[in-house]
C-alpha cells in the first residue's frame, strides 16, 4: 500500500502473526535497516552483519516469508546473485475485533467470525484461519484457543455460537430496523449438494429467522478461499439478510415472522447478542458453515446494522 508516498503495509489476521515473528528478532531489524538505504546481495549483509552466511540466510528466509522483502536475481560474476531490497517503510498492524462505521441514523459494526463470546457445539466441528486450522478437528475446545479470534471459517453439526455487538444507539434515539447478514452454507462429511439444513439466527434470544441451506456447497472453489483448503470441502455459502424492524421480521425481503423490533427491547442495554445455530428440534439438523471475508464467495465478516431516529425529528446526528 502507497500512502503520502511513502510505502506501507497493513497487516491482520494470519498475515500479521507472520510479520510479528518477522521482525521480533535484533538481527534482523538490524538487517531490514541496511536495507533501507539501497539493495545488498547475501554477501554484502554477511559482510555487513559479521554474521555466518547460514545465519543470513536463515534470517533473510523469515523475511521473505512474511512479505517486507523484494528479491531479484541479476547477472553476476559467477552466474546469477540475489540483490535483496526493503518493500515497506511502515508496517500498520490492524488488530482482531468488530469494525464501526456511522452514518446519519445508521450504524454498521462488521465483526470477524472468529470473535464469537460463547459457543454450544458438538462434532463435527472445526476452525480455520486463513492460512492453517485452529487446534484439532472435531475437538469443541479448539473453539476455545486463543487464535479463534483469526478464525475465518467455522463449521460444526449441532449447537449454536454468539455474538456480542456494542449497542452504540444513540441516547434519546429510537430504533427503527436491524439487519444481520452474513454467509451461510450447511455442513456435510467434506461437501455434499444434498444436504438441507435449517439454520436460524436469533437477536438477544429471539428469533428473527430460520433459512433452509439446500446444500454444504464444495467442488468449486470459492472466491476467497485459500488455495491450501482442499476443493472437496466445503468453499462457500449464500448471503443471508436477517431483519426486524417495526412491521416484522424478515428473510432476504420476505416476511417471515410477526416479532417487531420493540420486542428486542434494545434501550438500555450495552450490547446486542447474535445467535447463530440449529435447534435441537429443526426439521433438518444438517449443521452450519460460518464464512469470514477470507473464505467463501462474499467479501464480508458478521455485518450488523442498525438504523435509528430521534423522536422530534429534528435533533442533529452526532458522530460517535
Amino acid at each position: 500500500m502507497h500512502i503520502a508516498g511513502q510505502r506501507i503495509l497493513v497487516a491482520e489476521g494470519a498475515e500479521a502473526l507472520k510479520v510479528i515473528q518477522a521482525v521480533n528478532s535484533e538481527t534482523r531489524l538490524s538487517m531490514l535497516s541496511l536495507l533501507s538505504h539501497h539493495p545488498m546481495n547475501v554477501s554484502e549483509l554477511t559482510a555487513a552483519t559479521g554474521l555466518p552466511h547460514s545465519t543470513v540466510n536463515f534470517n533473510l528466509k523469515l523475511l521473505e516469508g512474511a512479505g517486507l522483502l523484494e528479491v531479484q536475481y541479476m547477472p553476476g560474476t559467477r552466474g546469477r546473485q540475489k540483490l535483496i531490497s526493503k518493500r515497506y517503510e511502515e508496517i500498520h498492524i490492524k488488530l482482531p475485533g468488530a469494525a464501526v462505521s456511522s452514518q446519519p441514523n445508521v450504524i454498521e459494526i462488521s465483526m470477524p467470525i472468529g470473535n464469537y463470546r460463547r459457543t454450544q457445539i458438538l462434532p463435527t466441528c472445526g476452525l480455520a484461519t486463513e492460512s492453517k486450522l485452529i487446534g484439532l478437528i472435531d475437538d469443541p475446545r479448539s473453539f476455545y484457543e486463543p487464535e479463534h479470534v483469526l478464525a475465518q471459517i467455522i463449521w460444526f453439526r449441532h449447537g449454536s455460537v454468539s455474538y456480542d455487538f456494542p449497542n452504540n444507539l444513540p441516547h434519546g434515539a429510537e430504533a427503527t430496523e436491524l439487519e444481520v447478514s452474513l454467509e451461510l452454507c450447511s455442513e456435510a462429511p467434506e461437501c455434499d449438494p444434498d444436504w438441507p439444513s435449517d439454520i436460524t439466527v436469533w437477536i438477544n434470544g429471539t428469533e428473527v429467522g430460520t433459512w433452509t441451506s439446500p446444500s454444504d456447497f464444495g467442488g468449486v472453489r470459492g472466491k476467497m478461499t485459500p488455495l491450501w483448503w482442499p476443493i472437496n470441502h466445503s468453499q462457500y455459502g449464500v448471503l443471508k439478510r436477517f431483519k426486524i424492524n417495526r412491521e416484522g421480521t424478515f428473510l432476504d425481503g420476505r416476511r417471515v415472522l410477526d416479532t417487531r423490533i420493540g420486542e428486542l427491547k434494545l434501550d438500555g442495554q450495552h450490547q446486542i447478542q447474535v445467535t447463530v445455530g440449529v435447534k435441537d428440534d429443526a426439521r433438518f439438523r444438517g449443521g452450519i458453515n460460518i464464512f469470514g471475508r477470507k473464505f467463501g464467495n462474499i467479501e464480508q465478516d458478521l455485518i450488523m446494522r442498525l438504523w435509528y431516529e430521534y423522536e422530534d425529528g429534528e435533533r442533529p446526528y452526532v458522530a460517535r
